[in-house]
């Protein structure tokens, strides 16, 4: 028994000198000098993963920002995108600024850059049925824009320009080393694409978005630079000054825990970086004007058109094929339509009547028209597909009297046919047609209708009593009455390089 004990105490004796001997091996690899943090963030692992976080000098430097002047809603939590709230219709101030740093993207110094806004859906749902959303909403609201530019208010922008077929986007061009402001105008409120139910929906937010671009080699403006937005809400006028108080006076009644869990709101709002929007920018090069969309010219169009300002009656048949090439015929296709539309400065409408033949654009009634397309411009399509010509101001007959043929017997009676009975020429005359009552219409008229060069004729002038020369002014046509009959000859100017009419 006395042997087991002391095998006991020597088995003890030598676990502790080993546990001993274990634990100074453990201070003398864990000692300060051997233990080390940079040694630990040598392992390939921690490698790995410090290659992968950005130092301080290669963190993203956003070349511009924008500031859009409108106060953040104040019932935003922690974390979550701000909201600002704006009214329909009014003027808010987007700054541009210059963002960059010494040397960053120096290929635009000196240089101008394009910017597209666009104030387009928040929601991914709606994003996915645009096309139908904006159809849906230019239908209740013909002529009507969703975004527009205030350019008198506006500071450094160039050549803006508006897409009739793309209601929510303005463009322009900008020197970044300037002071340049757009103030913008959103047309759209938010409860205009909530399906209606019981009232009271709340209304869908929308986006601002600024994408800004450079020219390329070409120099067009596609190559991209920057891309930036926020999220708005819009309310009928003065709705979002109502919505901001709102919001204020609910968050005054939350206890100091529950505010810090919500942002402050801000005077002005900033625009975060994002990507781009998917469509193409359209490219245009320096500041030439924008295009309408061409379409190849119809097979059928062969006839020559003539000048819209004849006047004779010898050239009536010109005018009839002229009305009837410019008037819209039942069997024009889709492509003709187009064609038609831009033709008669209808271009922001393409795209509603995209799949209209003439016969249908034809089938619509003056009330469709108004409907579609607002009061001004639904009667004046209307009256282009009816071909209603303006009535002339006044209608004069004139008649070139020739050397040696007998006057007529009474200028009334000789309008239309000869004055004398043998064979001398008949006296034919011919009808001219006054838009304006001035005197250079007349010349201008009796210059086109008598094959006279206009910039010869010098004055025109009146036969009055004893053979008196009066001068032809804008009070004496104003003056005429209404299908008069005159005779006129041509006689040299005194120097000799045009001219006079003298009307009898």
């Amino acid at each position: 028994m006395a042997w087991v004990l002391k095998m006991d105490e020597v088995i003890e004796s030598g676990l502790v000198h080993d546990f001993d001997a274990s634990l100074s091996g453990i201070g003398q690899e864990l000692g300060a000098g051997a233990y080390s943090m940079s040694d630990v963030l040598a392992l390939p692992i921690f490698k790995q993963e410090d290659s992968s976080l950005p130092l301080d000098d290669e963190t993203k430097h956003p070349p511009f920002q924008y500031v859009m002047c409108a106060a953040t809603s104040p019932a935003v939590k922690l974390h979550d995108e701000t909201l600002t709230y704006l009214n329909q219709g009014q003027s808010y101030e987007i700054r541009m600024l210059d963002n960059r740093k010494m040397g960053d993207v120096p290929e635009i110094t000196g240089k101008l850059v394009k910017s597209i806004i666009r104030v387009v859906f928040h929601d991914r749902r709606l994003q996915y049925t645009e096309h139908q959303q904006l159809e849906g909403w230019k239908w209740n609201r013909p002529g009507d824009r969703l975004l527009d530019l205030d350019i008198p208010m506006s500071v450094g922008i160039i050549d803006t320009r508006t897409n009739p077929s793309q209601l929510n986007a303005v463009e322009f061009l900008w020197d970044p080393a300037k002071r340049t402001s757009a103030f913008i105008q959103v047309h759209c409120i938010s409860t205009e694409f909530t399906p209606r139910k019981h009232g009271g929906e709340k209304g869908v937010p929308f986006r601002i978005q600024v994408d800004t671009f450079k020219q390329n080699e070409n120099g067009e403006y596609t190559d991209h630079l920057h891309s930036a937005s926020c999220q708005i809400k819009v309310f009928k006028p003065k709705g979002a000054d109502r919505k901001q108080k709102t919001d204020r006076e609910k968050m005054e009644k939350r206890t100091a825990h529950e505010k810090e869990k919500y942002q402050p709101s801000y005077d002005t709002t900033i625009l975060t970086e994002c990507s781009p929007w998917p469509d193409t920018p359209t490219a245009y090069v320096n500041s030439s004007p924008s295009s309408a969309p061409t379409f190849p010219p119809p097979q059928q169009s062969t006839c020559s058109v003539p000048d819209s300002n004849s006047s004779s009656p010898n050239h009536q048949g010109d005018g009839v094929s002229q009305a009837s090439s410019e008037q819209l015929q039942p069997s024009a296709t889709i492509q003709e339509t187009q064609q038609w539309l831009l033709k008669n400065r209808f271009s922001s409408y393409t795209r509603l009547f995209s799949n209209f033949l003439g016969a249908d654009l034809l089938k619509l009634t003056k009330e469709d028209l108004v409907q579609i397309c607002g009061a001004a411009d639904g009667i004046r399509l209307y009256n282009s597909l009816k071909s209603r010509s303006v009535r002339p101001r006044l209608t004069l007959y004139v008649c070139r009297e020739q050397p040696g043929a007998a006057a007529p017997q009474g200028q009334p009676q000789a309008a239309g046919s000869g004055g004398d009975s043998g064979g001398a020429t008949p006296y034919v005359y011919h009808a001219i047609y006054l838009e304006e009552m001035v005197a250079s219409e007349v010349a201008r008229k009796l210059a086109l209708v008598f094959n006279i060069p206009f910039h010869q004729i010098h004055q025109v002038y009146r036969q009055g009593p004893t053979g008196i020369h009066i001068l032809v002014s804008d009070q004496m046509v104003q003056n005429f009455q209404d299908e008069s009959c005159f005779l006129f000859s041509t006689v040299k100017a005194e120097n000799g390089g045009g001219v006079h009419i003298i009307l009898k």
